[in-house]
């Protein structure tokens, strides 16, 4: 009698989920996150592998990923470089994406030469390469016609003192030929300091010139993370989206980070709207617009902190980044001044969800949202006071995305 391995699958899933259910009742209720992820991973992940790359290729066929609608900028063959411009990337990778934008359009404006950046940590006198991070060969190649890149400063300028010059986020033409381009004129060897005087990622619906498709490329073409970090990445969205899948729930990632919240305050604006919200704000708004307890959630902290606990009460698979992490990773990604680390695995799940729900707002939404609408996945719930008897989560849909005025719709069509 032939074995029908649906029926087969089915019983190992039931038997697990006992013993899964059998650990919950043991243990108290915080305790049963690790757990919960610990036995799903080693008793179903082999399991529901296979299984899971077919429901990760539905899932991928009924996203619509938008195309690229700019033009790569015009080659430019400079035999001498008029210059070298340098800078550090700082924060996390929602600032390195725009650091890395402002200074390629730069130096396409100026025909100078890029040096790979180094990364600096927010602890005094932490660095790290480019390459630590980022995939430096891509990152060459992308750009290769467009600007020039240089590996390492030449030496016989690493003696000199480069001229520091502060550029506000998203510079423009005229910033560059007024209060850029003189100083280069003078002095051929620029740091460039990025300043996020205001987060403006809105797109101004003019037609694409020559130095926007350069930023588009930058934006969305040159950056690509390590492959070490990307797999970490993958192996935490696949369990995410295998606990989400057992209850035909849907992942949602929230960017919710405790340190954060503590900083901001989150007091409201004279416009009824809020810069960020607490976990017991989030945990109301999305019981308000439709999920239950079935749903599974990840939160853009790397530890459990105590006021999560309202959030969990309601949806209990809600996971942070250290019940996920591989085990023989943690050492790696939760070490101390590993911040940049963690934030890139945040960064790459949140762009990755069915859904995204910024707690708070700024770049890091901003970015994300714009790499969401490249890949299609335009399922951004922003939170708000829920006034209405019946709402849906569509009425909370992010304007980046209802109004497509987000800049990758200027890059992507």
């Amino acid at each position: 009698m032939a074995v029908d391995a649906r029926q087969v699958l089915a019983g190992f899933l039931t038997m697990a989920m006992f013993i899964m259910l059998g650990n919950m009742i043991k243990r108290d209720h915080f305790d049963s996150v690790t757990v919960t992820v610990q036995e799903t991973s080693i008793i179903q992940f082999d399991a529901l592998k296979e299984e899971q790359k077919s429901l990760n290729q539905a899932s991928t066929e009924s996203i619509q990923e938008l195309k690229p609608c700019w033009a790569k900028p015009v080659s430019k063959e400079v035999e001498q470089s008029k210059g070298y411009i340098t800078f550090s990337l700082t924060g996390g990778p929602e600032h390195h994406i725009s650091q890395v934008t402002d200074a390629v359009v730069i130096v396409r404006y100026l025909d100078a030469t890029l040096v790979l950046p180094d990364i600096r940590g927010s602890e005094l006198g932490q660095k790290r390469n480019f390459e630590d991070m980022y995939d430096a060969d891509k990152f060459i190649a992308s750009l290769d016609g467009v600007i020039k890149v240089a590996r390492e400063l030449p030496a016989e300028l690493t003696a000199e003192s480069p001229s520091v010059v502060k550029v506000p986020n998203r510079v423009s033409r005229e910033y560059i030929a007024n209060n850029v381009e003189p100083i280069f004129q003078r002095n051929s060897y620029l740091r460039l300091t990025s300043v996020f005087p205001k987060i403006n990622l809105k797109g101004n619906g003019k037609p694409i010139t020559d130095l926007d498709s350069t930023a588009c490329l930058a934006m969305f073409g040159s950056l690509e993370m390590k492959r070490e970090i990307l797999e970490v990445a993958e192996r935490m969205v696949e369990r995410l989206k295998i606990l989400s899948r057992n209850t035909g729930s849907q992942f949602i990632a929230i960017d919710l980070r405790v340190d954060v919240l503590e900083k901001k305050g989150c007091k409201e604006k004279g416009n009824g709207k809020k810069p960020c919200y607490s976990p017991l704000e989030i945990r109301d708004f999305l019981r308000k617009v439709g999920f239950n307890a079935d749903s599974t959630i990840y939160l853009t902290e790397t530890w459990w902190h105590e006021s999560l606990n309202p959030l969990k009460e309601m949806f209990p698979k809600t996971y942070t980044k250290d019940d996920l992490i591989p085990a023989e990773k943690k050492g790696q990604f939760l070490q101390p001044g590993a911040a940049e680390l963690q934030r890139a695995l945040d960064f790459q799940i949140c762009s990755k969800s069915d859904v995204f729900v910024p707690a708070i707002s700024g770049l890091f939404y901003g970015n994300v949202a714009g790499k969401r609408i490249a890949s299609g996945r335009t399922q951004i719930l922003v939170p708000s006071k829920v006034s209405s008897s019946s709402p849906v989560a569509t009425d909370f849909i992010s304007t980046y995305v209802s109004k497509k005025n987000h800049l990758a719709y200027s890059c992507f069509c």
